[in-house]
């Protein structure tokens, strides 16, 4: 791959934790060159696990988020374009158009523009009280209505869902969370685990409408009340809306870049790179060819989001070394309860179990065919990396040797004698 000049004009556009990363490994491979990064918050690159999580529960502080704090951030010559919004590519040009007019020229250009909120079409949506949870404001704003009285009502049982109530309830509010699927984290969880999962919740105290929606909301100059399709009511005195994300692609279409029609994501190669030399994108927008999963894929993951950055960059200094591929990893915690995934299943015929659900403690791995495709671990992470070390190495395992609490996970990983 040909390597962009080492004094070359990069402009990064999105300010996140993809387009943090990339600035940082950039310098950290000696790039010279002028660093602009165009941003839309007025904030410098923070992560944004902790906005569901330590945020919410008031044990950490907004600032304890950033990516690179302090002297640090100064230390990379970034020329920061916060609260600035990149409106056109000019390709042929090299060149970026910014909210206020400026053009901008680069020698590559990194689209680290992620996703946004899904929106509920919902009536009252728009009241006072009802939140999205995307940025540091957002949860600034949820953690001030968690303050005030009456119930929580949670729409949606993904991941955001989940950890919102779980901050919520140990906050010590009343909530309701309210999904309109059968079950919770439908399209992450087998059915058996997304019940433990209701389980956990139930025990906590949340109460769970699933397979209910809501068709309006409603209040006198705030939300107050949630009507749901079978004419129930319910008294709120705040909704927090969990319904998924979309990829920011609509830049990278309206400059001709091919966008995947299975995802919505920038179509890129195993090195991040468009079929634009020039461009490359990276982190939730991105759709890249993973061969340990075997088809194109876009993540929305704290992890991806910083190793496909770094990757980005590498591969924009030339010393990428090989192709992008991991095996993918997501993360929750929720309560006392440490819930982590590998792999993006779509079928499988075997399932192997270690250790005891019971007791809270346990990871179920899938096998399709002779394949390890994936694994869901309940407070079980140490075990969880050496399953996915094995996915990443492509290793074979009986799942009943992996069940087998007798065995050692990492003698698995011994080539056979």
């Amino acid at each position: 791959m040909t390597a962009i000049d080492a004094q070359a004009q990069i402009v990064i556009v999105g300010g996140g934790q993809a387009g943090g990363w990339v600035a940082r490994t950039l310098r950290d491979q000696g790039h010279a060159g002028a660093i602009v990064l165009v941003g839309e918050e007025p904030h410098p690159p923070y992560e944004r696990p902790p906005l569901s999580k330590g945020l919410l529960l008031g044990t950490a502080k907004p600032e304890s988020t950033q990516l690179f704090p302090g002297e640090a951030w100064t230390k990379l010559r970034i020329d920061h374009r916060a609260g600035m919004r990149a409106t056109r590519i000019e390709r042929s040009a090299h060149r970026v158009a910014l909210s206020d007019g400026t053009l901008i020229d680069y020698g590559a250009l990194v689209l680290a523009t992620g996703a946004r909120v899904r929106r509920l079409p919902l009536d009252g949506a728009a009241l006072p009280g009802v939140h999205y949870l995307r940025d540091l404001a957002d949860s600034a704003a949820i953690a001030a209505d968690l303050e005030r009285p009456g119930r929580l009502l949670v729409i949606g049982g993904g991941w955001i869902g989940l950890e919102v109530a779980a901050a919520a309830r140990k906050r010590g509010r009343d909530v309701t969370l309210v999904e309109a699927a059968p079950r919770l984290c439908n399209r992450a969880l087998p059915p058996d685990l997304a019940e433990h999962l209701a389980t956990i919740h139930a025990a906590h105290g949340v109460e769970l409408r699933l397979g209910k929606t809501v068709t309006r909301l409603e209040g006198q100059g705030r939300v107050s009340r949630a009507v749901f399709s079978d004419g129930a009511t319910l008294d709120v005195g705040a909704v927090v809306i969990g319904i998924g994300v979309q990829p920011n692609a609509e830049l990278a279409a309206e400059a001709g870049l091919e966008i995947d029609p299975a995802n919505g994501g920038i179509v890129v190669d195993d090195n991040g790179r468009t079929a634009d030399p020039a461009i490359f994108a990276a982190g939730d927008v991105a759709s890249h060819p993973n061969d340990l999963v075997g088809r194109r894929i876009r993540l929305e993951s704290w992890e991806n989001a910083q190793n496909q950055a770094i990757h980005v960059a590498k591969a924009i200094r030339g010393t990428a070394g090989g192709p992008y591929a991991e095996v993918p990893w997501f993360w929750s915690d929720q309560y006392d309860v440490n819930i982590q995934l590998v792999g993006l299943p779509q079928r499988w015929d075997r399932t192997a179990t270690r250790g005891d659900p019971a007791s809270g403690t346990f990871l179920v791995a899938y096998f399709d065919g002779p394949a390890l495709v994936g694994a869901a671990a309940f407070n079980a992470g140490r075990d969880l990396r050496f399953v996915r070390r094995m996915m990443q190495l492509r290793v074979a395992v009986a799942p009943e040797r992996l069940a087998d609490p007798q065995v050692k996970l990492q003698d698995l990983l011994k080539p056979a004698h």
